[in-house]
């Protein structure tokens, strides 16, 4: 599967060793407005970011990937190219352990050592980072990011462009809303609404913004 990475930042290294993980798939193209204009470089082409098009024109199975780590940049941009779901990528590094059951949607990146339980459901252009935990019957919408360590016990529902800090621990049955924040090693044991941003153990809102403002 020939894949571009869209992005050129330092997310979209660690989806490169996601790709180098697997002999199936090989980048042939970085999309990033760093780039005025489609050139070719040792092999590998580098335009800018509404060159998609032109990339679907050159290559056959050909898939694309939105390494940008921030969820509403990442949001924008898949709402910008406009292409349908089956043209994203799902990259699975080789070293993550994924149930059988799981479901993950287009777009969405497990990083290294990440496990991914019985029945969780990934939704579309998530990252599940390094070593994160999604346990058991975890409902997971599209564009969150579950940071590095991060653990999601079993039955825990997390809203569209949410995202879980680093060392953050999420106890059985929470919901956490959408676009909400929960900060590096913070512990939550109650439910989080939308546009919230909560820290510490246990965890407490800190800060809500108003609907619209993420």
């Amino acid at each position: 599967m020939k894949i571009v990475i869209v992005g050129k930042g330092g997310h979209s290294k660690v989806i490169k060793d996601i790709i180098l993980s697997n002999k199936e798939y090989k980048i042939v193209a970085y999309l990033d407005d760093r780039y005025e204009d489609v050139t070719m470089i040792d092999g590998m082409y580098y335009g800018p970011i509404m060159a998609a098009q032109k990339m679907i024109g050159y290559f056959d199975d050909l898939k694309f990937v939105i390494a940008i780590g921030n969820n509403k940049i990442r949001k924008s941009i898949v709402g910008q190219l406009a292409l349908s779901e089956r043209d994203y990528a799902t990259l699975i590094h080789s070293k993550a352990v994924i149930s059988p059951s799981a479901k993950i949607g287009s777009g969405t990146v497990v990083m290294a050592s990440a496990v991914i339980n019985t029945d969780a459901e990934i939704g579309h252009h998530a990252i599940i980072n390094t070593n994160a935990v999604v346990e058991h019957d975890n409902k997971i919408g599209d564009f969150v990011h579950i940071s590095p360590g991060a653990t999601l016990t079993g039955s825990v529902t997390v809203g569209e462009g949410t995202h879980i800090g680093a060392c953050a621990v999420v106890i059985p049955n929470v919901q956490i809303e959408e676009w909400s924040v929960v900060g590096a090693g913070a512990t939550v044991i109650h439910d989080i609404p939308t546009n919230c941003t909560a820290v510490g153990t246990p965890a407490k809102i800190i800060r809500k913004e108003a609907i619209g403002g993420v």
